[in-house]
């Protein structure tokens, strides 16, 4: 059995557009998020927007990008400390299994450890076993439970 070479891990650039772009479009679709062409453009001008607070890595193998992650960094009032929240976590289902999501998370820590930051922290819905295994290795799952209320006008 051959193995596959790790991952490359990089930033995301603007020649990724179309590729990323593809792979956003698969991470909404697997979550049932209502397909949003206005959503895909908004997400990618944030990333290539070098002022805007989100940030983006990508990893590639054989040539080809495989899978995203994107990322921005968050202040902890309750530490007094600055994290890194991961939004967006997605491998192509072709390259599952030969270590992309973990090189990926492995990078934001890195990056997080270089900037001092005391976290690197991300949600995942409860039905994605496939995932929690990788992020049960990785990561300590916490007790705090999420919460979403809708805007509301005065």
């Amino acid at each position: 059995m051959t193995t596959s070479p790790a991952p490359t891990i990089r930033p995301t650039s603007p020649a990724d557009e179309a590729r990323w772009k593809e792979l956003f479009r698969a991470y909404r679709e697997f979550y049932r998020l209502e397909p949003s062409e206005k959503i895909v453009s908004r997400v990618w001008g944030w990333i290539i927007d070098p002022y805007h607070e989100v940030n983006s890595l990508v990893a590639e193998a054989d040539g080809s990008l495989v899978g995203i992650a994107d990322y921005r960094r968050f202040s902890r009032p309750s530490t007094g400390s600055v994290g890194i929240w991961l939004d967006d976590l997605f491998t192509d289902p072709e390259a599952r299994g030969r270590g992309v999501g973990r090189a990926l998370i492995s990078r934001l820590q890195m990056i997080a450890a270089a900037e001092g930051c005391s976290v690197v922290r991300w949600i995942t819905a409860d039905d994605n076993a496939q995932a929690q295994v990788l992020y049960d290795d990785v990561a300590a799952k916490t007790n705090w439970l999420t919460y979403d209320a809708k805007p509301q006008e005065p």
